[in-house]
């Protein structure tokens, strides 16, 4: 066996839930409540007694550079878009460019990404700087609904509105000094049993502990099958990608179970005007009175979907997050028309947390 993978390193924050048990073959039900990365990999050190798996119990935001640059390949099963658009900045920033702007083969670490929901999932092969990234398609993920908090507590039509209400509202209100632990059996008891009350208050049917379960986790729906199918086509491209044994995946494919066993592939097109994988520089028009926290509630909610930008121009910082002392220093700044800040066509720097080290440029001019 030329093409043995010994070293692996796993890295997870979540510890295992009941409901974990019934979609995988690692966990049991005594490591409930255990590390869910330390579990896999003594699991596996245990069965195939020649590899060296390395469990990591923590956020993959807490690794820095050094750490991912040591991959030949990463395979990512996150669970949200967040932390998908953070590691995919991350991977993309590591590339290095030669003298005539082309990227460095020996920098690019290929990225394997999957994800299921249900009976559906699909998986993609990302190299970095050369194929579509994960920010090319970030239009696809629709973003998420926020609900009102006045019709959590004042006129709930779903049963999920009172779960939100047993756990946002009545939950801090009966212990304010504790956080709720979303992995003990008996805090999510007492969440069910007052969405329960709740829901009869108003004639709400449809409350289970399983859902409640879902809500409070944001659980999404798992096929023990589908994962299988999924992970198995992310370790086969992994397997590809380091040794040359066949044409990788061109650039996504998708499996769709609630209709037999069907799956197709396709390319997912570079995006032209991608903030990660291309140097794209973006421009905005806008009134000279429009403020700068304006501006960055735009990058917020806008084709962008950023979280905590902060801005600079060439000439100053005009509004930084951290540290705490330049948050202080700049915070003035955010009700300042952006015409006493910068001028008119002059080219602003925006990072955030979503990118990782990679930043946004936006030239913004006055109409």
């Amino acid at each position: 066996m030329s093409c043995v993978v010994r070293d692996v390193v796993v890295v997870d924050l979540d510890t295992i839930d009941v409901t974990n048990l019934n979609r995988q073959f690692l966990f049991r039900s005594k490591d409930v409540g255990h590390s869910k990365a330390e579990v896999a990999a003594k699991f596996i050190n245990e069965r195939c007694p020649w590899m060296n798996v390395m469990p990591y119990h923590g956020k993959i935001q807490d690794k820095d550079e050094d750490f991912y640059r040591q991959f030949k390949v990463v395979i990512s099963g996150l669970d949200n878009v967040e932390a998908r658009r953070w590691l995919n900045g991350m991977i993309n920033n590591l590339v290095e460019f030669d003298e005539d702007g082309d990227p460095n083969p020996e920098t690019i670490i290929p990225l394997v990404d999957g994800g299921t929901e249900g009976f559906s999932g699909q998986s993609r092969l990302i190299l970095p700087r050369i194929t579509s990234c994960f920010e090319c398609s970030l239009d696809a993920f629709a973003p998420t609904a926020a609900v009102p908090l006045c019709t959590i507590a004042e006129t709930p039509r779903i049963p999920e509105h009172c779960i939100a209400y047993a756990y946002v509202l009545q939950w801090a209100k009966e212990f304010p000094d504790r956080k709720l632990d979303t992995d003990s059996p008996a805090d999510m008891k007492w969440v069910y049993e007052k969405a329960l009350e709740r829901a009869n208050q108003f004639g709400i049917l449809g409350i289970t502990y399983m859902l409640t379960m879902g809500v409070v986790k944001n659980i999404i729906p798992a096929v023990a099958s589908t994962n299988a199918i999924v992970s198995a086509v992310c370790v086969n491209e992994a397997m590809k990608v380091l040794s040359f044994c066949s044409q990788s995946l061109n650039t996504y494919m998708m499996y769709m179970g609630s209709e037999g066993i069907h799956s197709h592939t396709f390319v997912y097109e570079q995006k032209s005007t991608c903030p990660v994988c291309t140097t794209h520089v973006h421009r905005l028009a806008q009134s000279p009175s429009t403020t700068l926290n304006a501006l960055l509630q735009q990058l917020c909610e806008g084709e962008f979907r950023l979280k905590s930008p902060s801005v600079t121009s060439s000439s100053k910082t005009l509004y930084m997050r951290k540290p705490a002392a330049l948050e202080k220093a700049t915070k003035g700044n955010l009700d300042k028309p952006l015409s006493e800040l910068m001028n008119s066509g002059e080219e602003l720097t925006i990072t955030d947390p979503v990118f990782h080290d990679t930043s946004l440029q936006l030239v913004v001019t006055f109409e």
